[in-house]
């Protein structure tokens, strides 16, 4: 069984023939999120979340919803905790809030659906996950030394540079360069649509000067001799003129890193991260970036005013009184002058306060002193 996106779906274990069985009320779950237009990788997660949840409860004689009880979700909460992939490695916070998120907005569905009579769900705690920051995002330099890897005197190579140029300078997501169609590009007013992005949303999206240069010359020069189907309308596509499968991109934009001598992890998403930082660091308004990433929360944008460190720390060196005591080359002796004369502003100052305020300095000298 495969999906639209020719991806093979996860056969789900069990007695489907019986309606009240877990099984069967997946295959229903799973048509009811689809009718609904739930995104289709969200339904692809779901379905291989849910199944592994099904097998788990299938190996300790759990069949049917009505023995699906808040003791056994806390207990399979308790088997994603000591869950070990095959490297060795336990299962991250993230992953594991994912896989409760799937586990209980089946379980709501199920008492919306009159299914069960309780959601043995709905008193479940989630494990407190950590607020990590971006591990790490290129300088302006790496990114140029990545974008001269491929070689642009082949089709395949004039692609990857215009797909580098697109992600850096536009700061799009792998899905939403993949999904491009020539006519998702407006010359005129140098911007791209991106239809149906995270969250089924469409946003116009600033394509610079470079950008735009390199994707044109890509459009000329290498298109059509990797498809020439004037049916297929995809700005990017294989050398068999089919969609280019995702984690090709990844493998080949870490190809392009591993040349350029950049050890930093990630692939795409590290140039998505990059463009925001850069942006940010150049002056760039929180919520206008907000609205060229496509997130939907501010809080989501707001990370990256942690990862921006560049003007952090130019503010640092020009106010800390430590840098500004080695940039000037003063001595201990020098700086003990300037917090006498500091020392003599406040007191003048407070004197005045004080008279301004119908109080003579004297007067509260002398019932300070009694």
């Amino acid at each position: 069984m495969t999906s639209r996106n020719g991806l093979t779906k996860k056969l789900i274990p069990g007695d489907a023939g019986d309606p009240a069985g877990l099984t069967a009320l997946l295959h229903r779950y799973l048509i009811w999120l689809e009718t609904h237009h739930f995104a289709e990788n969200t339904v692809n997660i779901r379905r291989l979340q849910l199944a592994r949840f099904i097998s788990w409860c299938d190996d300790r004689s759990v069949t049917q919803a009505r023995q699906v009880t808040p003791e056994l979700i806390e207990r399979f909460q308790r088997h994603l905790y000591y869950y070990r992939k095959k490297d060795g490695q336990p299962l991250s916070i993230s992953s594991q809030s994912h896989w409760l998120t799937s586990l209980r907005s089946w379980m709501k569905w199920m008492k919306d659906q009159r299914v069960v009579e309780l959601n043995p769900a709905l008193e479940m705690v989630f494990p407190k996950e950590e607020k990590r920051l971006p591990r790490h995002a290129l300088t302006q330099e790496e990114v140029e030394a990545v974008l001269a890897q491929p070689d642009i005197t082949r089709p395949c190579g004039l692609r990857m540079r215009a797909i580098l140029e697109l992600l850096y300078s536009s700061g799009l997501r792998r899905k939403e360069v993949l999904g491009l169609v020539r006519s998702d590009i407006d010359r005129e007013r140098r911007v791209i649509l991106v239809r149906l992005g995270k969250g089924k949303k469409d946003r116009f999206v600033p394509l610079g000067e470079r950008a735009l240069h390199w994707l044109d010359k890509y459009l000329t020069e290498a298109r059509s001799k990797l498809s020439d189907d004037p049916t297929q309308q995809l700005l990017f596509v294989s050398t068999t003129g089919r969609p280019l499968h995702p984690n090709y991109i990844s493998s080949q934009v870490r190809l392009m890193m591993n040349r350029a001598g950049i050890a930093k992890a990630g692939s795409c998403h590290l140039f998505r991260h990059t463009a925001a930082t850069l942006m940010l660091d150049a002056g760039a308004d929180i919520r206008h970036l907000q609205a060229i990433l496509g997130h939907e929360s501010l809080c989501t944008t707001q990370i990256y005013t942690h990862v921006s460190i560049g003007k952090l720390c130019e503010v640092h060196k020009r106010t800390h009184p430590a840098r500004l005591f080695r940039r000037r080359g003063g001595t201990s002796r020098e700086w003990r002058h300037y917090a006498r004369i500091l020392s003599t502003v406040w007191q003048r100052a407070s004197q005045l306060i004080q008279r301004l305020l119908g109080r003579s300095p004297s007067v509260s000298n002398a019932s300070s002193t009694d």
